[in-house]
């Protein structure tokens, strides 16, 4: 805990009282940022002054203001930074690293995603502010890691997509044209931010149950996308680390119990996944061909994945002959899990989707008021309820500096004008 609560936190939630000074960009650390505001940690993001975030140039299209003109808020910028405040700061000057240190000394987290070794240079690395703060946990994020040989490279979320082997098992097989792909969202980046924020929160666990709330001492965590998009494939690595069996692009269709794929209809398209057995009979049942279900090519998983092929065309054929509804709502009564592939529009109108409350209205200083994805995280005695929409640059300057460091209007305006902030 960083002292005294801070004023902007919500005091039932898990990380009240957890100052967090975020001076990283673009997306994945943000979003480990962000995922520590909505726990209710109070989150300082510091943008280059001028410039701010580079996502906030990543458009359009961009959010519109109440007469309809385009903002600078982007889509990213929307999607990685509620429940923030954004100071500005420029590094390079002396005077911004020595506010960065002052807010590093009262604060409990730093996350950042500069190049490894660039924070050195102003003196706002690990070991610099750790001298500062002892308790501080420092959080960095970066594409290959603070080691190894590729550690001084830049890169971006489908460089490690595809080097992290994902891209290879994503995408139709080569027989049927298809070539490897990457994820729609920018997958690697959400998960090794998610790796960070369960980092950090482990990280204050340990400093202040093992160590002492007085005693305890913060630690360096190194993040890196490509290890994160590695950790994530799963049974994927499992299957080759244990059989030495290279997985292989499959398009829609599952690797475990199988049918599990899209299947055609005569007006869209069914998912459907029979994760055993029974429930491989019972789709059978509701298609209205029990006989299938006995079918020697069939009559196992392990025979099934053995004719994949084959189940595919035979079902395929089958369910062409049914419109989407219809087969739904035949998988529903069976107890065969099915779902439709919906577009973004369709998700946020699904009634199960709009009962578990996944978007959030707030208010915004340009566009009136601000849809935004909810945090999934459903927490029975403190629930997330406090949103705040991403800050514009620069918005929070003024009351951060004053409230934290105790700066006058003078020193404020001094600041402005030499470029500092």
């Amino acid at each position: 805990m960083s002292g005294t609560e801070s004023s902007g936190s919500a005091g039932s939630l898990p990380l009240s009282g957890i100052r967090v000074l975020d001076l990283s960009r673009v997306l994945a650390g943000p979003l480990a940022a962000q995922m520590l505001g909505d726990l209710g940690a109070e989150v300082i993001k510091v943008e280059r002054a001028g410039a701010g975030d580079d996502s906030r140039r990543m458009g359009p299209p961009f959010l519109k203001d109440t007469e309809g003109r385009d903002t600078r808020e982007s889509p990213i910028l929307l999607g990685t930074n509620r429940n923030k405040k954004s100071i500005t700061l420029d590094l390079a000057k002396p005077e911004g690293q020595a506010i960065v240190r002052r807010l590093a000394a009262i604060s409990d987290v730093v996350v950042e995603n500069f190049k490894v070794g660039d924070l050195k240079r102003y003196g706002l690395d690990h070991e610099s502010l750790r001298t500062l703060n002892p308790r501080l946990v420092y959080c960095s994020v970066t594409g290959f890691g603070q080691s190894g040989p590729y550690a001084p490279r830049p890169g971006y979320d489908s460089i490690f997509q595809a080097m992290g082997g994902l891209m290879s098992v994503t995408g139709y097989p080569d027989e049927e044209g298809g070539a490897p792909v990457k994820t729609g969202p920018s997958i690697a980046d959400f998960i090794g931010g998610q790796f960070a924020a369960i980092g950090v929160i482990a990280a204050l666990y340990e400093r202040d149950a093992h160590g002492g709330r007085s005693g305890g001492r913060g630690q360096h965590l190194d993040i890196a996308l490509l290890d994160s998009v590695i950790a994530s494939l799963t049974h994927y690595s499992a299957q080759y680390l244990a059989t030495g069996i290279v997985p292989v692009r499959r398009g829609t269709q599952g690797n475990g119990g199988l049918p599990s794929q899209m299947f055609p209809c005569a007006d869209g398209a069914v998912m459907v996944v029979c994760g055993n057995d029974e429930q491989y009979r019972r789709f059978c049942k509701a298609l209205g061909r029990p006989e299938l279900g006995h079918d020697e090519r069939f009559a196992s998983n392990p025979v099934r994945v053995q004719h994949r092929q084959a189940l595919a065309e035979t079902f395929d054929a089958i369910t062409r002959q049914w419109r989407q509804q219809d087969m739904l709502a035949a998988m529903e009564k069976a107890g065969v899990p099915a779902g439709p592939i919906y577009d973004l529009e369709q998700v946020f109108n699904d009634p199960q989707v709009q009962h578990r409350g996944m978007a959030v209205e707030v208010a915004h200083p340009l566009s009136g008021t601000l849809r935004l994805a909810a945090n999934p995280i459903k927490f029975s005695d403190t629930p997330i309820t406090r949103y705040t929409a991403p800050p514009m640059l620069g918005q929070h300057t003024a009351e951060v500096l004053k409230r934290l460091l105790g700066m006058d209007d003078a020193e404020l305006a001094r600041l402005s004008g030499s470029g500092v902030i």
